[in-house]
């Protein structure tokens, strides 16, 4: 096992000019896509095998959905922990990586992706459009990969000045009136996590049907949050200074069919109506792909060379999509990349206990 490496505070990058003329930010063993919790534990089991790691990923935080999603929202089947609260599970993870000083390219869309014969090269395609990566293998870690917030008509033109698609601080909303549109999972986490640190929190919904679990709406009930069905948004209204007061809804009666105004309260309109999710530029790779899912053999290994693929990009028979699947997948991975880069080296490492 190699000693672990000094950490950093910052991800200081070394720029250098690439064979394109293009910036090169970095030459590394092994590249990740994807910065969520198969691609931290990746970086980590990278390090262990004495592999240098690089994460790129489109989002400006590590944690993937976890931490746009669902921060606050406890996790309870990952192995050793009863229950762990998705922002402290990024947190353990990326302090594990950190071992192995793996370096952050956050913010930045992986594009292209080239093969010279020796070095794979990703060409990146974010705020700083036309760096590159040289890598000897890539590690597609992607989830779902990008995904967009389906949006709530009404609040054209709110987004940021009140209404939000997620809820990745708790505090910030803390004595508000909040208002949460939508009918799944999603919504109702969000509303049972607001309830005791909001002055109100209500859930509104266009049906009386549920997407969401139905343990989790009881608990909704029994904790007595205000459950608005057959209702749609009409409009988003705020007060003289432009700041979101008030949500304007039309209540539709099921039986007479008749609708009646109601206004409520509201500094902040969570739109949970779930997101629409494509893999992007990763579909141009020559990947074999099937339902936006990437097609594995046993080793993690996809259809073409040096390009791996864990978490819940990767397809296989019988595949659960779970977090633990995903850590399982990324030290498969990993160990086979090892080996593919040094057929010297042994498929097994050995534990990682001390």
């Amino acid at each position: 096992m190699a000693e672990p490496r000094e950490t950093s505070e910052t991800t200081g990058l070394t720029e250098t000019t690439g064979p394109t003329g293009a910036a090169q930010l970095a030459e590394v063993d092994v590249l990740i896509v994807g910065a969520g919790p198969t691609g931290l534990f990746a970086a980590y089991y990278a390090g262990f095998r004495g592999l240098s790691a690089a994460i790129v990923d489109s989002l400006p935080e590590a944690g993937g959905q976890v931490t746009a999603m669902y921060p606050e929202k406890m996790i309870y089947d990952v192995a050793g922990f009863p229950g762990v609260r998705g922002r402290d599970l990024v947190k353990g993870l990326v302090e594990q990586a950190n071992q192995w000083n793996p370096r952050y390219l956050l913010g930045r869309k992986a594009h292209a992706l080239d093969d010279d014969g020796e070095r794979l090269t990703m060409t990146l395609d974010g705020e700083s459009g036309g760096e590159t990566v040289r890598a000897k293998a890539v590690l597609i870690t992607a989830g779902i990969g990008e995904f967009t917030p389906r949006p709530l008509p009404a609040g054209d033109g709110w987004l940021g000045r009140g209404m939000v698609h997620f809820v990745p601080a708790l505090d910030e909303h803390a004595g508000k009136d909040v208002v949460v549109v939508g009918g799944g999972d999603s919504a109702f986490d969000w509303v049972l996590a607001l309830h005791p640190v909001v002055r109100s929190v209500t859930l509104v919904h266009r049906r009386a049907k549920f997407r969401a679990a139905e343990s989790i709406i009881r608990e909704a009930r029994e904790a007595g949050i205000r459950i608005i069905t057959d209702a749609e948004v009409a409009e988003l209204r705020g007060d003289a200074d432009g700041t979101l007061a008030e949500v304007a809804l039309e209540i539709k009666d099921p039986d007479t069919k008749e609708t009646r105004p109601e206004v409520l309260p509201a500094q902040t309109v969570v739109a949970a109506l779930g997101f629409t999710a494509d893999l992007g530029p990763i579909e141009d790779w020559g990947l074999e792909i099937h339902q936006r899912s990437i097609t594995v053999d046993s080793t993690m290994a996809t259809a073409r060379r040096r390009i791996y693929a864990a978490g819940d990009v990767a397809a296989y028979p019988g595949k659960v999509k779970l977090i633990a699947t995903g850590f399982g997948e990324a030290a498969t991975a990993v160990n086979n990349i090892a080996v593919e880069l040094d057929p010297s080296a042994r498929l097994f490492p050995g534990h990682s206990s001390g």
